[in-house]
C-alpha cells in the first residue's frame, strides 16, 4: 500500500475523534460561540504564517521542479488566500490588526508552529511532507464532513465552503500524490520517521481544536 493509505489507516481513530470534537460539532450546528471561533481564527492566522514558512522550506528541498512550484504556490495560498478568509472573520468579529498582533500564540499553536518549522529545516524532504500533510488532509475531510451536515444558515459557512470546496481538495490530492511518490523511494528509516511525523502532526491537529474550544492560554 501507499504511504498515505498506511498513515491514514494508522491514524483513522484519531481523525474520527477530531471530526466529533465539540468545536467541530458546534461549528457544524452553527452554535459555536463567537469567543471560541475568535480564539481559533486568531491562532489559525498565527499558525498559517509558520505553515507557509514550512511550505517554503519544503519547496527549497523539493526533488524536482514540479515540487518547487507546488509548495511555493502552497506557501502563497497559505499566506494570501486563507488570510483573506481570516480577514473576513476578523472584520465580522471586530478583531483589529492591533488585536491580532497583541495576541500571543497559544501554547498549542506555539508547539505546532515550532514542530513544523523545526521539521522543515532539520528533516529530509519526505519527512517534511509527512509533517505537513495532516493539516491539508484533515481539514479537507473535516470540511466535507461538516458541509454534508451543516445547519443552514450558518455563521461559519465561508469557513465550511473553503475547506469543502473542490479547489482545496484538488490541492490536497496533489500533496498526497507527491508524498506517496517520494515515500516510494524512501529508506525504511525515513519511512519510519515519516509515520512518526504524520502521527505527531495529527495529534497536534486534535490539540489545536481542543485548545480553541477551551480558550487555551498560557497558565503562567
Amino acid at each position: 500500500m501507499s504511504f498515505s493509505t498506511d498513515a491514514w489507516t494508522a491514524n483513522k481513530a484519531l481523525y474520527d475523534t477530531i471530526r466529533a470534537m465539540p468545536f467541530n460539532v458546534a461549528l457544524k450546528e452553527g452554535s459555536l460561540s463567537e469567543d471560541r471561533f475568535k480564539h481559533y481564527i486568531i491562532q489559525d492566522a498565527h499558525y498559517l504564517i509558520a505553515f507557509g514558512r514550512a511550505l517554503a522550506v519544503a519547496a527549497a528541498k523539493a526533488d524536482d521542479p514540479d515540487g518547487i512550484v507546488q509548495f511555493s504556490e502552497g506557501a502563497k495560498v497559505a499566506i494570501i488566500v486563507e488570510r483573506a478568509l481570516h480577514a473576513d472573520y476578523f472584520q465580522r468579529f471586530k478583531v483589529t490588526p492591533a488585536d491580532f498582533e497583541s495576541t500571543p500564540l497559544s501554547p498549542v499553536c506555539h508547539h505546532y508552529s515550532n514542530f513544523l518549522i523545526a521539521t522543515a529545516w532539520a528533516e529530509p524532504y519526505p519527512v517534511v511532507l509527512a509533517a505537513l500533510l495532516p493539516c491539508f488532509w484533515i481539514y479537507a475531510e473535516v470540511g466535507r464532513a461538516i458541509h454534508a451536515e451543516a445547519a443552514s444558515p450558518n455563521n461559519y459557512q465561508a469557513w465550511i465552503d473553503t475547506y469543502a470546496g473542490q479547489e482545496f481538495h484538488d490541492a490536497v490530492a496533489a500533496v498526497i500524490a507527491t508524498t506517496d511518490r517520494v515515500a516510494a523511494k524512501a529508506s525504511p528509516e525515513t519511512l519510519k520517521a515519516m509515520h512518526h511525523a504524520f502521527t505527531r502532526a495529527t495529534q497536534l491537529e486534535w490539540m489545536f481544536w481542543d485548545s480553541a474550544w477551551n480558550l487555551g492560554d498560557w497558565p503562567v
